[in-house]
């Protein structure tokens, strides 16, 4: 039952991130209505909304768009920061979006970087201990129960994330209509820029959650055997 589960998200993970390459490479060709390039939509939006403290920055490399609170700095990839289409007007809003959290103090992403130290050592050894636990659990259970209460954590941050993502397109779709960036023929093309988006966040949020149930079985299938 489990393989079949995990085959399917596999399947539908596959299907998501193929529909988001398909949604940008679309409208990537797709000029913005107003002419303007990602970095310049990026720092408006920061403008409109009276923040003066974050700057703009190009980084290499393909969707590697994001928002740094530690720096203070929106990083749009070279294909968004230098051009004029409507799925780089999206990505530059979303990840302003963030910025905007940032500074309301929006909960979950206060919530979210909270968390960030506590994942990133949970991250660093939860494969080893649960690689441990599952060969000893039934000599060690213990040793399984630790691991996936590490592997919980990872998880409880893909579950945080989601609204954290859907609040950020939320603010992007919405400024980038108030704002005239978008017309009412490139706006539903940003919108499903940005739920595609989103989809791979709910799907590797499923793919944690089912992982860490199949985890819990083994140690609870390992205890019934003492």
């Amino acid at each position: 039952m489990y393989l079949i589960l995990f085959v399917a998200i596999a399947l539908i993970s596959y299907m998501v991130q193929a529909n988001l390459q398909s949604k940008f490479k679309k409208f990537g060709a797709v000029r913005l209505a107003s002419g303007m390039t990602g970095r310049e939509v990026a720092e408006k939006m920061l403008r409109d909304h009276g923040i003066t403290h974050v700057r703009v920055t190009s980084v290499q490399g393909h969707l590697t768009d994001h928002y740094n609170p530690s720096d203070g700095t929106v990083n749009l990839s070279s294909e968004v920061y230098n051009s004029c289409s409507v799925a780089a007007a999206a990505v530059a809003a979303h990840e302003c979006g963030h910025a905007v959290q940032h500074a309301y103090a929006y909960g979950p992403l206060q919530l979210r970087s909270a968390l960030v130290p506590i994942v990133s050592f949970a991250s660093s050894w939860v494969q080893w201990v649960l690689l441990a636990g599952i060969l000893l659990v039934e000599s060690f259970p213990g040793i399984l129960l630790v691991g996936i209460a590490l592997f919980a954590v990872t998880t409880l941050f893909s579950v945080i994330t989601l609204p954290v993502e859907i609040d950020a397109s939320r603010r992007a779709t919405a400024w980038l209509q108030q704002a005239g960036i978008t017309s009412a023929y490139d706006q539903p093309m940003a919108v499903s820029a940005l739920r595609a988006a989103a989809y791979t966040y709910v799907v590797a949020a499923l793919s944690s959650l089912a992982t860490l149930i199949y985890y819990v079985m083994i140690f609870l299938g390992g205890s019934r055997d003492d």
